[in-house]
């Protein structure tokens, strides 16, 4: 495969990027290379992700802007876009008059992605892109109804897409992360045209990029169904009775035909485990050790609770949860990570370590292992440990993205 012009949107402080450069590293050539990218935060006034993006990368094509105020044609000519794009209501707003585009509701950022992909004339060969799994089944009034939105654009734009929910804790990695991973391969492409000399189902579980990097074993489920209406009606009518998700965990569509099914991982390799990635006890800062005092605030935020609260109007109602494990299991991959990781005060889902010196809260370099980045990959004067453990929170995890990247580049050698 040639070399592959890269372009990073919505990129935080650089996951896609990080992964695929460790997919040059492994074939020692430089395959991918990222052009251009772009992050913007807009609740902030400070640009921190970007910051850390700049100061680990580079200025030089990199566009700190709101997205949808960059016009598509200042945007370089690229063979790959990748990018984690935050989940929101997909739906169509309406068609826009004597155009063969479409306007989304305003301000949802997938259809920025499809505003560059359309106005090309030389479309990406590749997309490679993440959001949160609850994507297949959202909203809850239509489900599946935003999934089957974007399937539809793409295959509209001539695009064959295949999609895998992943939980990287399955494939060894030390984080169990579950999350939505979608590959797009346009018509005439290399993989396009391996992907139509095979079934559907021996793509899906032996033959496609997902199949071969991620193994796959029992399968159920199995649906087929064609997305036939336009996306306008697929944005009106699409699960109107309410009922579950058609999308099941793995699937693909090709020429507007959806294939689905429901796949269970198969991995014997290597497991790196919570306790691999601490630090030694003495190298730890004592503000991350937690203080006695605050012992009851976090047994009870953790422990299980069945108690009558009362909401803000007034209103009494019955609240319960369970228990959460505290300390957190060395003996495990790490719990998912979350964006109020950071800060001193007593939380019910941050992690929580035992050590030879007492309990304590995990640092910003163990939050960047748990999605494989390098140590330090996000110290940059001016951000707090609080923003740091944000940003991992908001990332993924590169491994995944880096094996991927992997077997893209074996398809390519195939011719």
């Amino acid at each position: 495969m040639k070399k592959l012009k890269v372009i990073e949107l919505f990129a935080g402080v650089g996951g896609f990027r990080i992964g695929l450069q460790n997919s040059n590293k492994a074939s020692s050539k430089e395959n991918f290379e990222i052009v251009w990218s772009n992050q913007w935060e807009p609740s902030t006034k400070t640009q921190h992700a970007s910051l850390v993006y700049e100061s680990k990368f580079s200025k030089n094509g990199h566009s700190n802007e709101n997205i949808a105020l960059v016009p598509s044609d200042q945007i370089p000519e690229h063979d790959m876009l990748v990018g984690g794009f935050p989940c929101q209501d997909y739906s169509v707003a309406t068609t826009l008059k004597n155009s063969k585009g479409l306007q989304g509701k305003k301000g949802v950022l997938w259809w920025e992605i499809y505003r560059i992909l359309e106005s090309r004339k030389d479309k990406p060969k590749f997309l490679f892109l993440e959001n949160v799994d609850r994507l297949l089944k959202s909203p809850t009034t239509q489900r599946g109804r935003d999934f089957a939105i974007m399937l539809k654009c793409l295959s509209d734009l001539g695009y064959a897409v295949e999609w895998r929910v992943i939980n990287a804790a399955d494939y060894g990695m030390p984080q169990k992360r579950r999350r939505t991973f979608i590959l797009s391969y346009l018509k005439d492409s290399e993989i396009y045209n391996s992907l139509i000399k095979t079934t559907e189902s021996d793509w899906l579980l032996d033959e496609g990029v997902f199949a071969k990097t991620f193994e796959v074993g029992q399968v159920s489920d199995l649906k087929t169904f064609d997305l036939d209406q336009s996306v306008e009606e697929i944005s009106e009518s699409f699960n109107k009775e309410k009922g579950d998700s058609p999308f099941q965990n793995s699937g693909m569509i090709l020429n507007g035909k959806v294939t689905t099914m429901k796949t269970t991982p198969n991995y014997e390799g290597k497991r790196t485990l919570l306790k691999d990635i601490l630090i030694p006890v003495d190298e730890i800062p004592e503000e991350y050790f937690i203080d006695e005092s605050d012992l009851d605030k976090w047994n009870y935020l953790k422990g299980a609770k069945k108690e009558v609260r009362q909401s803000t109007s007034g209103f009494s109602y019955n609240y319960g949860e369970g228990a959460m494990i505290f300390p957190d299991n060395l003996e495990s991959p790490s719990r998912t990570i979350i964006t109020g990781e950071g800060g001193k005060s007593a939380s019910r889902f941050k992690h929580v370590v035992r050590t030879s010196k007492g309990l304590r809260r995990l640092t910003p370099i163990e939050l960047e292992r748990l999605n494989m980045f390098p140590d330090n990959h996000t110290l940059l004067e001016g951000v707090s440990d609080v923003k740091r453990a944000f940003f991992m929170g908001n990332a993924l995890v590169v491994g995944v993205i880096e094996k991927v990247g992997e077997t893209l580049l074996t398809f390519g050698q195939r011719g």
